[in-house]
């Protein structure tokens, strides 16, 4: 196996300072440099970390205006790191979603693979008006036509890919790792007491159902408190702060401190998933590996990861149930062994940087035949799931 070229483009960049992808990054170049690749990934000049090496991970910084022009300075990033790219000699080259990249398409590197992960279906976002919609999709058809290789992460965006732009997309999920150093000394900081709590993780987005999860809440009257850890820095972040003041929410802010969040999560009585448009979400199964008693929001993404290992809600009545009469303890010590199981099983760290790897390998390849096997091997496309 050759040394490869290794680029990772699409984050506000590593170590990770804001959410799934950027931790994703962070976790795949550090396994791809482990195991021998030079491994490059940009990061926004905004971002706190100023190195140009991370963990012998290679850091291009690169000019990001968002501060200044707001969302539009994405796409003036997501140029300029294209843009540099073009003269890297990447052998492959791996796009983190579409959003403000897609359009610079015709800028990709021509002696690049571009592989791009298609993450969730990004115009179903409710916080997006009717036009920002319409350009997403459209933004996700350009990624889908034009990316010699699409990677989802869910069964379900496998087939929805297939379906709508009859293009095969290779199946690798995220992964964790089993979490089991306990460290009880965090919860000073935190001033709360473990066990005695229960625990949400999202961003402070109208999709991730934090409403719906504080009604729900508030309506069981339960003594314990309600913590969250998420950025309320945003509008709707200061809505929710503003309309919902009670001594029983802990609102956080964000928690980057890996140790911390595992063990917020391992003594937590419940973790409420209220994530509602994506594929397979890092930060559920990082609940799973930290064997939460999880509450997800119903939908086909969650419940594919899941299954019957969680209880599920679709209103804050439903939430409020739920708290009021949990399930019994030998029902929830078994549905945390089942999701430990998947996490070894299907969702493992060392099983997602190995699918990666293998991936960019045949992607790269000058052979015609491990080039043919890459289109047509059943292994990494094959799925029944059906999202409609």
């Amino acid at each position: 196996m050759r040394r490869l070229r290794i680029g990772i483009i699409g984050t506000r960049g590593i170590p990770n300072h804001y959410g799934g992808f950027e931790q994703f990054a962070q976790y795949l170049s550090l396994g791809l440099v482990q195991r021998g690749h030079d491994v490059y990934v940009y990061n926004s000049s905004n971002h706190p970390y100023k190195e140009t090496e991370w963990n012998d991970v290679q850091i291009i910084h690169c000019k990001d205006p968002e501060p200044k022009l707001g969302t539009f300075g994405q796409f003036i990033y997501d140029l300029n790191c294209i843009n540099d790219s073009r003269n890297r000699s990447f052998d492959v080259l791996l796009h983190l979603g579409y959003t403000s990249d897609s359009i610079w398409h015709w800028r990709w590197p021509k002696n690049t693979i571009n592989i791009v992960n298609m993450d969730g279906l990004e115009w179903m976002r409710s916080k997006y008006n009717k036009p920002t919609r319409q350009f997403l999709k459209w933004a996700e058809s350009l990624a889908a036509k034009n990316a010699q290789v699409l990677i989802a992460d869910s069964k379900y965006m496998q087939a929805y890919l297939d379906k709508i732009y009859k293009k095969r997309s290779v199946f690798i999920p995220y992964g964790a790792e089993v979490f089991s150093a306990i460290d009880l000394s965090i919860f000073r900081k935190y001033k709360v007491n473990p066990g005695e709590y229960f625990l949400s993780i999202a961003r402070m987005e109208p999709e991730n159902n934090i409403e719906m999860i504080i009604r729900g809440y508030l309506a069981s009257h339960n003594p314990y408190p309600l913590m969250i850890v998420g950025d309320i820095n945003n509008a709707f972040g200061k809505r929710i702060v503003s309309k919902y003041s009670s001594r029983s929410l802990i609102f956080c802010g964000p928690v980057y401190d890996q140790p911390d969040l595992n063990n917020l999560r391992y003594h937590s009585v419940k973790y409420f998933h209220g994530h509602s448009v994506g594929g397979t979400n890092p930060s559920l199964l990082e609940a799973m590996a930290c064997q939460c008693n999880i509450a997800a929001h119903n939908n086909t993404f969650n419940k594919a990861i899941l299954q019957e290992d969680a209880d599920y809600f679709s209103s804050a009545e439903e939430i409020a149930s739920m708290i009021v009469s949990p399930v019994c303890e030998k029902t929830n010590v078994q549905r945390k062994l089942s999701n430990l199981d998947k996490i070894n099983s299907i969702y493992s760290q060392q099983k997602n940087i190995d699918d990666y790897e293998q991936l960019m390998f045949m992607a790269a390849s000058k052979n015609a035949k491990i080039k043919k096997q890459l289109i047509l091997s059943p292994a990494l496309y094959q799925t029944d799931e059906k999202p409609w």
